[in-house]
C-alpha cells in the first residue's frame, strides 16, 4: 500500500497537467487531495507497523541482467520520514494557496518532487534509490527558477550543480560497491551483508558520505542551502528544509554508514589530532552548527536568518550520525522529523505570512511596521516556532537535541560542549530576529495601509505543524518505538560490530 504514496503523487502531477488552462481552484484542490491521500496512506502504515519489522512493499525484476530490482521496502526509520513528507506535502499546498502564476504547473512540479522524495525513502534497491534521488533535482530546480524571488536563477542553478556533484560522488561509490560485491545485485540488504575489504570501505565511505552530506548542508559544502532557501517560493523552501535536506542525511545513514561501516574506524595515525573519518565529520558538523548560528546572528534579511538556522540545525543531525551510539542515532532520526516540521513552519511564517504581505525581508524595515499588531497570528506563530526551534521543553526540538547531546557527550565530550554553545547561540539569533521583525521598541511607526489578514489555509497549515511538533515533544515514544528496533536490525550489524554501543 505504501507504494501508492509515490503513484498518487505522480498521477496527481500528470492529472494537473491535463487540466484546462485557468483551472486555478481545481489545481489547488487536486494537489491538496493528492497530498492528503499520500499522508493518509503513510499514517495508516505508520500506525500498523510492527516494531523492528522490515516491510517489503513490492519487489519485481527491473533490469534482470544487472540484478537490479524495483524493490520498495520500509522500516521504522523510513516510515517516520515518509510520515514527515506527508505532513510537509499537505502544509506546503496550504501555504501555496495564493499561487496565481501557472498554478497547475507549479503544483505538478510540487507533486513530482513529493513523489520522488517518497521514492527515495522507500527504495531498498540502491539503483532505484539513486534514480528517485536524481528525479528530485528536476522539479526543485524549476520551482525555484520559475516561481522564486531573490536571484532565483542563480539560487536554482547553484542548488542543481551542488546536487549533481554530490550525486556523481554517490554514483561512483555505488558502482564500486556493486562491482566489488560481484556485480550481481544492488539490494541494500545484500550489499550491507557483503564483507568489503577495510581499505575499500575506508576509501568509499568518505566519497559516498560527502556525496549525500552535500544535500544535508555539511560545512563547507553548505552554501547552496541559504541561497536556495531565500530564492525559493514558500512551499519550495518548506520542502527543501523539511524533506529534501533529509534525503542527504538519510543517504548518509542508510547507504554510506550501512555499506561501509569500517570506513568509520581508526586510520592508525593522526592528522591535526584527527584519527578517523568519524572525527573529521564530527568536527565539520560542529563547525556547521557554530558557523550557521554565528552567520544567522548577523543577518539583516529575515529569510537568511532561517536559512542559516537550518544549516546549524542540520549540523546536529550530522553530529548525531557520528556518535555511533543508539541514543545519538535515535535522536538523529527524531531531529530529522523535528527539523522538518519546525523549519517548514519558520519558512512559512517568513515567506508566506510576512514577505508576501510586506514585500520586504529586511529586518530594519519590518520592525517599524508593528507586525505584532498588523498580523498578530504571524507573530504568535513565529514565537511558538522560534521557542520550539530553541529547544523549549514540550516541543520536538528539545527531545531530539537532548538525545543527540547525550550521545555526543559519550562519544566526543568536548564537541558536545561546543554543540551546547551552538544551542545557546540559537536562542540569541531567534530572539534577535523575533524582536526586530515583530516587537519594535519605538512606538512612533509611520502610517501604513492595513496588511491582508492571515487566510484560513495558512492558519490550518500552521496548526498542523505546531500540533505535530507538540505531539512529538510530549510523546516521542511514538517515533522511538519504531526507530530503535530499526537501528537494532541486521541491516546495522556492521556498525554494531565496529563498536556501536
Amino acid at each position: 500500500m505504501l507504494a501508492w504514496t509515490i503513484y498518487i503523487s505522480f498521477l496527481g502531477a500528470l492529472a494537473l497537467l491535463l487540466l484546462p488552462k485557468g483551472s486555478t481552484t481545481a489545481a489547488r484542490l487536486l494537489a491538496l487531495a493528492a497530498a492528503i491521500a499520500g499522508f493518509a496512506i503513510a499514517l495508516v502504515a505508520f500506525l500498523q507497523h510492527r516494531t523492528g519489522e522490515l516491510i517489503t512493499i513490492t519487489r519485481v525484476p527491473w533490469i534482470p541482467s544487472l540484478g537490479i530490482e524495483y524493490h520498495l521496502a520500509a522500516d521504522g526509520i523510513s516510515l517516520c520520514l515518509v510520515l514527515l513528507t506527508g505532513v510537509i506535502a499537505i502544509t506546503g499546498v496550504l501555504f501555496s494557496w495564493n499561487i496565481e502564476q501557472r498554478t497547475k504547473e507549479f503544483f505538478a512540479f510540487y507533486l513530482l518532487l513529493i513523489g520522488s522524495v517518497y521514492g527515495v525513502f522507500l527504495s531498498y534497491d540502491l539503483f532505484l534509490l539513486f534514480v528517485f534521488y536524481e528525479i528530485v533535482i528536476i522539479p526543485k530546480y524549476f520551482l525555484i527558477a520559475i516561481w522564486g524571488s531573490t536571484r532565483r536563477e542563480y539560487g536554482a542553478m547553484k542548488l542543481a550543480l551542488y546536487s549533481f556533484v554530490g550525486s556523481a560522488m554517490v554514483l561512483i561509490g555505488l558502482i564500486a560497491a556493486y562491482v566489488a560485491a560481484g556485480a550481481k545485485t544492488m539490494s541494500l540488504g545484500s550489499l550491507a551483508g557483503f564483507h568489503f575489504s577495510p581499505h575499500f570501505q575506508m576509501a568509499m565511505f568518505p566519497l559516498v558520505f560527502v556525496g549525500f552530506a552535500i544535500l544535508a548542508g555539511l560545512w563547507p559544502f553548505h552554501t547552496w542551502a541559504p541561497t536556495g532557501h531565500v530564492a525559493a517560493p514558500t512551499a519550495a523552501s518548506m520542502l527543501l528544509a523539511g524533506v529534501v535536506m533529509k534525503l542527504g542525511a538519510y543517504g548518509c545513514l542508510r547507504v554510506a554508514m550501512t555499506l561501509f561501516p569500517l570506513g568509520l574506524s581508526s586510520w592508525g595515525f593522526h592528522v591535526f589530532g584527527l584519527g578517523s573519518w568519524r572525527d573529521v565529520f564530527a568536527l565539520l558538523a560542529i563547525i556547521g552548527i557554530i558557523y550557521g548560528a554565528m552567520v544567522a546572528l548577523v543577518q539583516k534579511d529575515f529569510k537568511f536568518v532561517i536559512g542559516y538556522s537550518s544549516v546549524s540545525h542540520m549540523g546536529f543531525i550530522l553530529l548525531g550520525l557520528m556518535t555511533l551510539n543508539q541514543i545519538g542515532l535515535s535522536g538523529t532520526v527524531v531531529q530529522m522529523v523535528s527539523h522538518g516540521i519546525l523549519a517548514g513552519l519558520l519558512f512559512a511564517v517568513v515567506g508566506r505570512m510576512v514577505y508576501d504581505r510586506t514585500h520586504t525581508r529586511d529586518l530594519a524595515l519590518l520592525g517599524p511596521m508593528n507586525l505584532n499588531r498588523a498580523i498578530p497570528f504571524a507573530a504568535v506563530t513565529f514565537v511558538i516556532a522560534g521557542m520550539a526551534s530553541m529547544g523549549l521543553p514540550g516541543f520536538s526540538g528539545f527531545v531530539a537535541e537532548m538525545m543527540i547531546l547525550i550521545g555526543a557527550w559519550r562519544a566526543f565530550p568536548l564537541i558536545a560542549v561546543c554543540a551546547g554553545v551552538g544551542i545557546v547561540m540559537g536562542v540569541v539569533y531567534v530572539w534577535r530576529a523575533m524582536q526586530k521583525a515583530f516587537f519594535v521598541e519605538d512606538g512612533s511607526a509611520p502610517a501604513q495601509s492595513p496588511l491582508p489578514p492571515i487566510t484560513l489555509p495558512e492558519r490550518l497549515g500552521a496548526a498542523i505543524l505546531i500540533g505535530s511538533s507538540i505531539a512529538v515533544g510530549l510523546y516521542p515514544q511514538m517515533l522511538l518505538k519504531i526507530i530503535t528496533p530499526a537501528l537494532n536490525s541486521p541491516l546495522f550489524d556492521g556498525l554494531r560490530e565496529g563498536g556501536w554501543r
